[in-house]
């Protein structure tokens, strides 16, 4: 039976049927056009290609498999994937997988318009029920897809407009400076390697994956400083024909800015003699050269520790927020700052990872009492 209004029928041999109104007789009776489909999603997509063809008076493309979104989305990740990161290029795996093959796969090229990728960001929104900033990476992805298909198709291409959801500024966890000092009091009893690694990224800001990465040779107890030039993740591995779904991989850092030298306090580097290990080559957090703690598994740590400390909501990137923190309310010179956390500019430490405290603020409003405020 056909949804009301929309000529797309179930047939008996279990294909969708799609009619449309190719042109007008003489006598002004109708002259059909038919579209056949596997599914009704794909019967509505190339009946909608085939009605736009009809009005804008142009032919309608073959049904081959370069007429089709989802070749263009191969296309587009095969030449992208020794360009950039092997966490980015799993990243855009899972996009075109769980979301816009989907959706879209089957799309003839040129029904693509505003109003579908609109739908199709509608239906993230609400259906699946997706956060704004997942939306927009998806967009974002799609974007890049789109404007290499135009590059590439020979067919006049119409103009696509991407509305992106607005991504509300979300507020990040810092640790007030009690809480601090309980979990540091907390991470110095009977201290093992985990803590350490917990402490030592509170005292540095490094990420999760910079930490579990560290061996003993990328730290200096002589020049006081530690070197970070990789990090830990765990990824989907998609050339090891389905053996294991995930995989560690140690790479390089996040950005080139990420790979940097950051220099120690007499604090930590107390610290790091008590755990200092005789061959270079060991992780830090094990003292082992071939076995690692990976980042989920400190997570899990961290969150048993800041459990028994009465903290709630407190992550990983709380520690490198809750550092930089700290650093402003000393006076901390920011451009140095922002080389200590990695970024690639000033204005990223400041707009992301700076945040006043109450207590700072207040102090900074007392200064306006020697002018008579």
């Amino acid at each position: 039976m056909a949804k009301k209004g929309e000529n797309i029928y179930k047939r008996k041999d279990g294909r969708w049927e799609a009619r449309y109104i190719k042109e007008y007789r003489p006598d002004g009776s109708c002259k059909y056009g038919y579209c056949y489909s596997k599914t009704y999603r794909e019967a509505k997509q190339k009946v909608s290609a085939a009605k736009a063809a009809v009005i804008n008076n142009t032919t309608l493309p073959a049904n081959t498999q370069k007429n089709r979104f989802d070749y263009y989305c191969d296309e587009w990740l095969l030449i992208n994937r020794d360009r950039v990161k092997k966490s980015t290029y799993v990243k855009y795996c899972a996009i075109l997988e769980k979301h816009i093959k989907p959706c879209l796969g089957n799309c003839p090229v040129q029904s693509l318009s505003s109003v579908k990728v609109e739908q199709f960001s509608h239906e993230l929104l609400i259906e699946k029920g997706l956060s704004p900033k997942t939306v927009k990476d998806i967009l974002t992805t799609l974007n890049s897809i789109i404007k290499y298909m135009a590059k590439q198709t020979q067919q006049p291409f119409r103009t696509i407009e991407i509305v992106y959801p607005k991504v509300p500024r979300k507020e990040m966890r810092v640790l007030t400076r009690e809480e601090q000092t309980e979990l540091v009091r907390y991470l110095l009893e009977d201290m093992d390697e985990c803590k350490f690694g917990v402490l030592l990224a509170l005292l540095t800001g490094m990420r999760i994956g910079e930490v579990c990465a560290l061996r003993w040779e990328n730290v200096s107890l002589a020049d006081r400083s530690v070197k970070v030039d990789s990090t830990m993740q765990r990824l989907k591995d998609f050339e090891n024909n389905g053996i294991s779904k995930t995989q560690i991989f140690i790479s390089t850092p996040k950005s080139d800015n990420s790979a940097r030298i950051i220099p120690l306090t007499d604090y930590t580097v107390k610290l790091c003699e008590k755990f200092l290990c005789e061959d270079p080559k060991c992780f830090l957090l094990t003292g082992d050269k071939y076995r690692y703690v990976e980042p989920r598994a400190l997570q899990y740590r961290l969150k048993c520790y800041t459990k028994e400390c009465g903290l709630e909501g407190v992550h990983f990137h709380t520690l490198r927020h809750t550092f930089a923190t700290r650093c402003v309310e000393v006076d901390f010179e920011i451009k140095s700052l922002s080389e200590i956390l990695g970024h690639s500019s000033p204005r990223i430490t400041l707009e992301r990872y700076v945040h006043s405290s109450m207590t700072l603020k207040r102090e900074n409003m007392d200064k306006l009492s020697a002018i008579g405020f």
